[in-house]
């Protein structure tokens, strides 16, 4: 009687921890933008960017409805972050056109800090590029900007 009993409290104590480990994990999420000049003659700036500073987006979230449609008053003071990391990087143009040198520079700074992430417990989940290029004479400005979303659970 004994043995069932003990074997019956082993049972309810691996159950109970068990349990206690797979409870949904709490996650944070880390955005790295890469902005990349593709202003002919290298006239723009390319950098990687990390903000340090976190922000509560529900201070600058306003809900519209029929019966009240106030504009949203957050101040742009209070949302922008001034405590961030810069990475400089490589313009993809110089003054004789596009240089490969420049973008496979880049390549290296951008997976070292991916590296570095990686081994620091974050996991890469999504990846997402866009271009605003040349749109005709006059528009000498163009940038190619890449975010890297990043989650990591937490303790």
């Amino acid at each position: 009687m004994k043995k069932v009993i003990l074997l019956s409290g082993f049972i309810i104590a691996s159950i109970v921890t068990s349990s206690a480990q797979t409870s949904t994990p709490k996650y944070e999420v880390k955005v790295i933008t890469s902005v990349e000049s593709i202003v002919p003659s290298g006239l723009g700036r390319s950098r990687l960017i990390s903000a340090n500073a976190e922000r509560d987006y529900k201070e600058f979230t306003s809900t519209q409805t029929e019966d009240d449609n106030t504009r949203n008053k957050s101040k742009r003071k209070a949302i922008r972050v001034k405590d961030f990391e810069e990475t400089k990087l490589l313009n993809f143009y110089n003054l004789v056109g596009i240089r490969f040198q420049n973008i496979a520079a880049n390549d290296a700074v951008i997976s070292s800090k991916i590296t570095t992430m990686l081994a620091e417990g974050w996991d890469l989940i999504f990846v997402t590029s866009a271009v605003e290029s040349d749109a005709g004479e006059g528009d000498s400005n163009g940038i190619f900007i890449t975010r890297f979303i990043f989650k990591r659970a937490i303790q």
